[in-house]
């Protein structure tokens, strides 16, 4: 026999060999692969202010392969109260660890102004619905193995702070004013920790206004947590003669205070009108 026929006859008996193997390495493959499972987790909120928040929705993947994956693609959208906002999502090629669960994380950063068109009505609501949809790809020995990611819920509104008055202290007064400090108590209503910029607006004490107070940032509120600032005024009589009487007099006065609070880039309407004890 020649020997270029015997040359290309031996590399058709190898071919057919390769393949031959190949098919049995993949059935083998086939027959061995356990089926990795995806769950949804959890949603919870990251960096939430009166003015946006990051949801994090939590999938866990669970791998029984005595060998790590990867993640190759991921096609995913957020919705909020039906519209879509800008949503991240976990990078291709993360490796998924063998035997065992990894978290996948998909973020998605909703600035509530955009959701609705009176924020103070949403900033009311206890819940708000949101949903998720797309598909993620795993790199597995037999292909590419695609996950759904179909998930609708509701997440926890953030809720404006509690704030209110507690009993006046007269420091210091004399025939034509009075140094007052009035302690406020702003008590956070939401689970997670709440930033506050500040309180600010202007102070009348029984009808008379009498000045403005401020508290300055006041950084983050703990979740459920509550803290008190005491701000201190100095009330002159000449202007203020209701509030002249009822210093003197001492006991109970009306005391309100109308201006804002502020969290993050956002300000909302704080009134407070409250009947209070003042102490000497």
């Amino acid at each position: 026999m020649p020997t270029m026929k015997r040359a290309l006859l031996l590399l058709a008996v190898l071919g057919l060999t390769t393949l031959s193997g190949c098919a049995a390495l993949q059935k083998m493959l086939k027959g061995a692969f356990k089926k990795p499972t995806l769950s949804f987790k959890t949603a919870r909120l990251a960096d939430a202010s009166l003015s946006d928040a990051t949801i994090n929705l939590v999938y866990e993947l669970n791998n029984p392969n005595g060998f790590g994956l990867n993640l190759a693609e991921v096609d995913y959208a957020f919705f909020v109260e039906g519209k879509q906002v800008v949503a991240g999502k976990p990078r291709s090629g993360l490796a998924l660890k063998a035997n065992g669960k990894s978290e996948l994380v998909f973020p998605a950063n909703v600035k509530f102004a955009d959701i609705v068109p009176v924020l103070e009505t949403f900033l009311k609501q206890d819940k708000a619905a949101f949903k998720a949809q797309g598909t993620l790809g795993v790199k597995t020995p037999i292909g590419v193995l695609s996950f759904p990611l179909a998930k609708e819920g509701t997440f926890e509104v953030p809720k404006v702070p509690q704030v209110s008055f507690q009993a006046p202290r007269i420091k210091d007064i004399t025939l034509s004013s009075a140094t007052v400090e009035f302690p406020l108590s702003i008590t956070n209503r939401n689970s997670f920790p709440l930033p506050v910029a500040g309180i600010t607006g202007a102070l009348k004490v029984a009808g008379a206004d009498v000045g403005t107070l401020s508290t300055g940032n006041l950084g983050k509120l703990d979740g459920s947590g509550t803290k008190q600032v005491t701000l201190p005024l100095t009330i002159n009589f000449a202007r203020a003669a209701n509030a002249a009487l009822a210093l003197r007099s001492g006991g109970n006065a009306q005391v309100r205070l109308d201006g804002k609070l502020t969290s993050e880039s956002q300000s909302v309407p704080l009134s407070l009108n409250q009947l209070v004890n003042f102490v000497k």
